[in-house]
């Protein structure tokens, strides 16, 4: 039986079991960890890489698309934590506190960790796990799905990441920024989870940004763990800029407790293969969540984003807002479930998912899906897809407008849609100087 089992493995999967035997028990933690690890690897191996047969996973073929698990990224040089240091984001004007990321590892003597406000923590994933940190032995994994091969494999090979801890009822001022760099060489892969934990009636605004330096193959297994108390509100922005040969596999999971806010926006622009996921429990009654985001696609490039919203408690709202803008051959995703349990009376959510297709070779798949089990609810989702309006194209153009800036005014404005839940004035401003270069981009 095992040797059958080993034999219908793919090149992948048996590199991820050798890298797990080999690694597994010198990565950071004490027994209860390992115990994690191991069962989550586990889970892993009993089914595999996900396949287009399963589901969930249907349009993101993972067993055909990762053809060779690559080596864990080695720790960070002085010339890679120079190179990244050197790296300008988008976010760099708007004060925030930066904490840099290098090939998976956190680099304390780039980050912003000194005089943290009142009711602030932060620290690294791989410290904290080495420590025994009770925040994390409390709160690590209790937010996470049990069966989603990414989450498992993040779970296994977890190395380093942030933990982030504010207080019952402080509200923390500056942004706090994790910049995300890739400076190797060499293919590599990297495994980083991190924990946001936010109190009673806090609030925090928390920003990614992925960018990686030069063209070497990437694949980074992001794992994001937030913990929303009651009363508390959490703005997060994402911004990924990999280059074209990283294949990025980013799992959000966030429980949110009785009137509690999340906003979130993500922005897509790079990346060969990209699968954004959010796992969404909204355990407590009264909670709002506004989730948002735009893909912008060329070549053929490939974004898959998939929510699932679990309604536990009465009277939460949900906003679901997707748009993707798609060029050449590319193609996007958007998979949605929003699942309504039996006691979550006078839910209100709504989920919409829409694309703009500028070529006859770009594709968009749209799977949204309500599940139902409360009567006195209010739940709806749309979908649709198409090309440019030329009525409006027409009418700016003959405004004395171009026809290429005519197009870009449409799609500026199409996406730019999905800014409307970012408070931040600063962050709105620079994510829609973030879709202007893309498209200026495509008119080099």
């Amino acid at each position: 039986m095992g040797e059958n089992v080993t034999a219908n493995r793919t090149v992948a999967e048996l590199g991820l079991a050798e890298a797990f035997a080999s690694v597994g028990s010198k990565l950071p933690g004490d027994a209860g960890v390992r115990a994690k690890r191991e069962d989550a690897f586990a889970r892993f191996g009993s089914e595999g890489l996900p396949h287009r047969r399963v589901e969930a996973w249907r349009y993101t073929d993972l067993k055909a698309l990762l053809r060779e698990a690559r080596p864990l990224a080695a720790p960070p040089s002085a010339e890679a934590k120079t190179a990244a240091w050197n790296v300008e984001t988008i976010f760099a004007g708007i004060g925030a506190r930066r904490i840099v990321i290098v090939d998976g590892t956190v680099v304390p003597e780039l980050s912003d960790l000194d005089g943290l406000e009142a009711g602030l923590s932060i620290s690294t994933m791989a410290k904290a796990l080495a420590d025994g940190d009770p925040l994390v032995a409390e709160s690590l994994g209790t937010v996470a799905p049990v069966e989603d091969a990414a989450v498992e494999l993040n779970t296994a090979f977890m190395g380093d990441g942030v933990v982030i801890h504010v207080e019952e009822g402080t509200p923390v001022e500056r942004p706090i920024h994790l910049a995300f760099v890739a400076t190797g060489s060499v293919p590599a892969s990297a495994f980083v989870r991190s924990l946001v934990v936010v109190e009673k009636g806090a609030a925090l605004t928390l920003i990614e940004s992925h960018q990686a330096l030069g063209d070497a193959e990437y694949q980074p297994n992001i794992g994001l763990e937030l913990v929303i108390g009651d009363a508390a509100r959490v703005d997060h922005v994402k911004c990924l800029q990999e280059e074209r040969s990283s294949l990025h596999l980013a799992s959000l999971m966030a429980s949110l407790g009785a009137h509690a806010t999340f906003n979130h926006f993500a922005l897509t622009t790079g990346g060969a293969v990209v699968r954004n996921q959010l796992f969404l429990e909204m355990k407590g009654e009264g909670s709002s969540t506004d989730i948002r985001g735009a893909s912008l696609l060329r070549g053929n490039q490939h974004a898959d984003t998939t929510l699932v919203a679990n309604h536990i408690a009465p009277g939460c709202v949900a906003r679901e807002v997707f748009k993707s803008v798609l060029a050449d051959e590319s193609r996007g995703i958007f998979q949605g479930k929003i699942s309504v349990a039996p006691d979550a009376q006078k839910t209100d959510a709504k989920m919409m998912a829409q694309a703009l297709l500028l070529s006859e070779t770009a594709e968009f798949d749209s799977k949204p899906e309500l599940e139902i089990f409360a009567d006195d609810v209010q739940c709806g989702h749309g979908t649709t897809a198409g090309a440019l309006d030329e009525d409006l194209r027409f009418y700016l153009m003959a405004r004395g407008i171009a026809a290429d800036d005519a197009e870009s005014l449409l799609i500026q404005a199409f996406a730019g849609e999905t800014l409307e839940n970012i408070a931040h004035e600063g962050l709105k401003t620079l994510l829609m100087d973030a879709v202007a270069e893309w498209l200026q981009a495509g008119d080099e």
